[in-house]
């Protein structure tokens, strides 16, 4: 029985005058999967994500996110997914609590699903007598796992992670798959970019995009195995060396 899929795309393009950022990529995404989604800088996969989260409009092709047409459909989008980045997910002058609460408002829950959700997170990252600390004053690791924790606290169809483990420790990284894992079982769909390629192996499919394009999709094992590679590390590097451009 075919699983239901999440994500489609095909032929999706993004062009900025004449610089095609992303040239006719075709993909699916199934419930639940955790979606590997690499490429070095300037290959075009930020400016893919952002179409997909219904921020950026895309010059041409289909694609549907949570079953909302990217074109037509953003804002259904935006209230169906989750979203983390690196650079920016939490608000730091902000309390433990508060963030919970601000951002429950935000996905459109109620003050008592808000209080209920508060506390299963707060018992969730052992974050107990915590509820009233700075964002700030936590250590990255425990704002990481905090921001995505967040980030599906209103149960969304699909999360989609920036890099989310950039600057944390080997030890916290692993704890913070512990968390996607645990989200992957609920049914939550994970898309995830990472420059860690050791994270590309926890993923079920990895793509590695090159120039705008979908250069590789396939499992972690069978794509080390057509490009004859002991790592996932390798068969990027095989890919990455044939950029044209750099800069995302």
């Amino acid at each position: 029985m075919a699983k239901e899929k999440v994500i489609t795309a095909h032929d999706l393009t993004k062009r900025f005058g004449d610089f095609v950022a992303v040239s006719k990529i075709t993909f699916d995404v199934e419930k639940g999967e955790i979606f590997g989604f690499l490429g070095a800088n300037g290959a075009g996969k930020t400016t893919a994500m952002r179409m997909l989260c219904g921020l950026l409009m895309p010059t041409s092709g289909q694609a549907t996110v949570a079953g909302f047409d990217v074109f037509k459909q953003t804002e259904q989008i935006k209230k169906n997914i989750g979203y983390m980045s690196q650079k920016f997910s939490l608000y730091e002058d902000l309390t433990v609590a508060e963030n919970i609460r601000f951002y429950g408002g935000i996905y459109g829950l109620r003050d008592e699903a808000i209080k209920e959700k508060s506390a299963q997170l707060i018992k969730q990252l052992h974050l107990d007598g915590q509820e009233k600390t700075l964002v700030r004053a936590l250590p990255l690791g425990w704002k990481q796992k905090l921001a995505f924790s967040i980030a599906i606290v209103h149960d969304p169809a699909i999360v989609f992670l920036d890099e989310p483990t950039g600057g944390v420790d080997p030890v916290t990284r692993r704890e913070f798959w512990g968390l996607i894992y645990e989200a992957s079982a609920r049914g939550i769909t994970i898309f995830v970019t990472t420059h860690y390629m050791d994270e590309a192996e926890y993923c079920n499919r990895v793509s590695i995009m090159v120039d705008g394009r979908i250069d590789a999709l396939d499992t972690p094992a069978n794509l080390m195995k057509d490009y004859s590679a002991a790592s996932m590390d390798e068969v990027f590097l095989q890919l990455a060396r044939k950029a044209i451009r750099s800069g995302d």
